[in-house]
C-alpha cells in the first residue's frame, strides 16, 4: 500500500509546475485525472521527441489518465465541476482569476465539496502587485533575487540551469496538499492553496537571507565559490577540475596536510571560514599548487582518504552510468502506450527501503476520457455527443 493510495486528484494543469507536482502524487499512489484540452498539454508539443512523443511530457505525467475536455465551453465546464466533487484534491495552474470565470474556482468548488483541497499554482500567487503579471521560470528566477546572485565575480547575473521556480513550486505544492490532507483527516475541512513560484525561490535562498536579512551585506556573485566559506569550489587539475568542500578548522587543516603544507592551518590568514573567505586568492594558490600538477582522480583518491568532501565534475550521463545512480534506482522505466517502456526518473526519497512509483508511463491524449465518463455516470449516447460536439475527445486508439 502506498501513502496516497485512495486519494483522487483532479488536474487541471499544463507544462511544468502542476504536472510536476501531480507526478509526484502519482507516485505515491494517488489516482490523477489529468484534465487537457482537445488538443493537449503544452508538453506535448515539446521535444526533443521520440517516436512522435514528448520527452518532457513523458517525464512529468507518469501514471496519470488523461481526460481531453474543452473547458471553453459550458458543457465542458460541468464536466470538471462533476468531477470535482468526487476528487479530494483540485491542482490548477490558470493565471489568477481565469479559474473563477471558468466557474472552476475555490469558492465554487469547495462549496460543493467542503473536504477539498483546492491548490492553485501560479508565477507569483493569487494576490499582490505582481499576481497579474505572466510568468515563466525566467521570470520568476530574475525577480527572487537568485539570478543576481548567481554567475561569476564581475560578470553578468545567469539563470540556473534547470527550471528551479516550477520545479520548488511544484515541490512545495506536493508538500502543502500531503499536509492540507493530513488537516483534512484530523479536522474534517479542505484547504484552499496559494503556491508561488516567486515565492518558493524567494524562501529557496538562505545564504542572501542570512548576508540580507541579518548581517546587512550586499549579496555578491562568486561563481562556483561560496560567499561565506573557503575552500569550497572548483579547483584546477592537471586534466580539469576538482570540487572541494572543505568547512570548518579540522577540514581546513587536513587539506593542508594533504597538499604538503600543514603549517598553514596556524596562518593567521586562514584561521577561519571568515578570514580564508576574505584571503580566498591565497587559499586557492595553496590548494592548486599541489592539485593543477596532478590528475583530477589521484586528488581526489586523496583528498577522500582523509575524509575532505571532494569531486569530479560529471556530465549527467557519467551521473547516470555510475553504480551508485543504479543502486539508488534513480532511473527507472514504465509501460507507456507509444514508447513501450519510457524511461522515468525515481522517488528520490525511499519509504521502508521501497522507491514509490507509478504503475504505468504518461498518458495518450484522452486515453481515459471514456472510462472516466462512464464512472461519473455518462451513458455512451451522452458520450458520442459530447464527442461529435468537439466538447471532448477520445484516444484515437481509444
Amino acid at each position: 500500500m502506498k501513502p496516497l493510495d485512495g486519494i483522487r486528484i483532479l488536474d487541471l494543469t499544463r507544462v511544468l509546475a502542476g504536472p510536476f507536482c501531480t507526478a509526484l502524487m502519482a507516485d505515491l499512489g494517488a489516482e490523477v485525472i489529468k484534465l487537457e484540452p482537445p488538443q493537449g498539454d503544452d508538453y506535448r508539443h515539446i521535444g526533443p521527441f521520440v517516436q512522435g512523443e514528448s520527452a518532457l511530457f513523458a517525464l512529468t505525467n507518469r501514471g496519470k489518465q488523461s481526460l481531453a475536455v474543452d473547458l471553453k465551453t459550458q458543457e465542458g465546464q460541468a464536466l470538471a465541476r462533476r468531477l470535482a466533487q468526487d476528487c479530494d484534491v483540485v491542482v490548477e495552474n490558470f493565471r489568477p482569476g481565469v479559474a473563477d470565470k471558468l466557474g472552476l474556482g475555490a469558492a465554487r468548488l469547495r462549496a460543493d465539496n467542503p473536504g477539498l483541497v483546492y491548490c492553485s499554482i501560479s508565477g507569483f500567487g493569487q494576490s499582490g502587485p505582481f499576481a497579474a503579471l505572466p510568468a515563466y521560470d525566467i521570470i520568476v528566477q530574475a525577480m527572487s533575487g537568485l539570478m543576481d546572485a548567481t554567475g561569476d565575480e564581475g560578470g553578468a547575473p545567469l539563470k540556473v540551469g534547470e527550471a528551479v521556480g516550477d520545479l520548488i513550486a511544484g515541490l512545495y505544492a506536493a508538500w502543502a496538499i500531503c499536509a492540507a490532507l493530513v488537516g483534512r483527516a484530523r479536522q474534517g475541512q479542505g484547504s484552499t492553496l496559494d503556491v508561488a513560484m516567486f515565492d518558493a525561490l524567494f524562501a529557496l535562498l538562505p545564504t542572501s537571507h542570512a548576508l540580507h536579512l541579518y548581517a546587512d551585506q550586499p549579496i555578491a556573485r562568486t561563481g562556483n565559490r561560496h560567499p561565506l566559506s573557503t575552500p569550497f569550489g572548483a579547483y584546477r587539475t592537471r586534466d580539469g577540475h576538482v570540487i572541494i568542500a572543505a568547512l570548518g578548522a579540522r577540514q581546513f587543516a587536513a587539506l593542508c596536510a594533504v597538499v604538503g603544507q600543514p603549517e598553514a592551518a596556524q596562518d593567521a590568514r586562514f584561521v577561519n571560514d571568515e578570514a580564508r573567505t576574505r584571503h580566498e586568492p591565497a587559499v586557492r594558490a595553496l590548494i592548486e599548487d599541489y592539485t593543477a600538477s596532478r590528475p583530477t582522480d589521484a586528488v581526489i583518491a586523496a583528498l577522500r582518504a582523509a575524509h575532505i568532501p571532494a569531486a569530479p565534475i560529471l556530465t549527467f550521463a557519467q551521473a547516470a552510468a555510475t553504480d551508485h545512480a543504479r543502486q539508488r534506482d534513480l532511473v527507472a522505466a514504465l509501460p507507456h502506450d507509444g514508447l513501450g517502456q519510457a524511461p522515468v526518473v525515481g522517488q528520490p526519497v525511499r519509504f521502508d527501503g521501497m522507491k514509490p512509483l507509478a504503475e504505468t508511463g504518461a498518458p495518450a491524449l484522452g486515453s481515459g476520457t471514456r472510462n472516466t465518463l462512464t464512472a461519473l455516470g455518462l451513458t455512451e449516447a451522452q458520450i458520442a455527443g459530447l464527442i461529435d460536439a468537439g466538447i471532448i475527445k477520445e484516444a484515437a486508439h481509444g
